[in-house]
């Protein structure tokens, strides 16, 4: 039994446990008129995937819709880009877990060996050990669901109708979640990254699956969300629009956006 540890603990977030719990309370709870109004079965997020000093809020802003759900969500596959490394195609891990301050997660072994025998997939253990765009997700999903297991997939030079084929069997029951993870433009001015953003949002929200990684680092993993989201009628719910300048973190000089989504059956 092989476990990934966690590579950005204590960089992009806190790597006490008690910490990272008590923070995880703070953002996830429910406001007086969010979570509880909303009651259709959620299919998929978009979440930021920078420091959580930066985009914490923002992906809090859809995660905390899980919680009422967490009973029925039993798989997760989570989609992020690979920063560190250029291959083809998408690439799992060979790990049986992945860890974090909060404790292991458990590979879908069952999704693995469906995938490994794919032309357009790639086992490696080296492309995941150091990525954060994934990693940073974890946290979020042990604070609000119960029992899951994990489908990491990183994209690199893939096309996202390859993507969407690789995973559309996989994403079909009720229990099974899809999380996509994309910060959005990175280092314009605060005023042209918000142009850039809300044109990437209306984009978005057309279910226009023409992003260019410009617009968004994850851009492969949101257009095969808006291919599959169409072609079933999903509904998409924009949750919260900032960049890194509206933060205390943040200046106003180069800016990162940060955007997330919930992603819903038809009424």
């Amino acid at each position: 039994m092989s476990t990934r540890p966690p590579a950005v603990a204590g960089k992009f977030y806190s790597h006490s446990a008690a910490a990272l719990k008590s923070q995880m309370v703070e953002w996830l709870r429910t406001p007086h008129h969010t979570a509880s109004n909303h009651t259709l079965p959620i299919r998929a997020l978009i979440v930021p995937h920078a420091g959580y000093m930066f985009s914490g809020n923002v992906a809090a802003d859809a995660y905390r819709y899980l919680i009422p759900e967490a009973k029925r969500i039993r798989r997760v596959i989570l989609i992020g880009p690979s920063h560190r490394y250029y291959f083809q195609g998408c690439a799992i891990p060979a790990a049986d877990h992945f860890e974090t301050p909060l404790g292991k997660i458990k590979i879908d072994t069952q999704f693995v060996e469906k995938l490994k025998e794919i032309d357009d997939i790639e086992v490696s253990d080296q492309v995941h050990a150091l990525e954060h765009s994934l990693e940073v997700q974890l946290p979020f999903l042990q604070s609000c669901l119960h029992d899951f297991t994990l489908l990491p997939l990183l994209t690199s030079n893939v096309h996202p109708a390859i993507v969407a084929k690789l995973i559309d069997s996989l994403w079909q029951g009720d229990d099974c979640l899809l999380v996509v993870s994309s910060d959005l433009s990175h280092f314009h001015s605060y005023s042209e990254a918000q142009r850039i953003d809300r044109q990437t949002c209306t984009m978005i929200d057309n279910y226009e699956p023409t992003i260019v990684p410009e617009q968004a680092c994850g851009s492969t993993g949101i257009n095969t969300l808006l291919l599959l989201a169409k072609r079933r009628g999903y509904t998409l719910i924009r949750k919260a629009l900032i960049n890194s300048g509206d933060t205390d973190a943040g200046d106003k000089e180069r800016v990162v956006g940060y955007v997330s989504y919930l992603v819903s059956e038809p009424q």
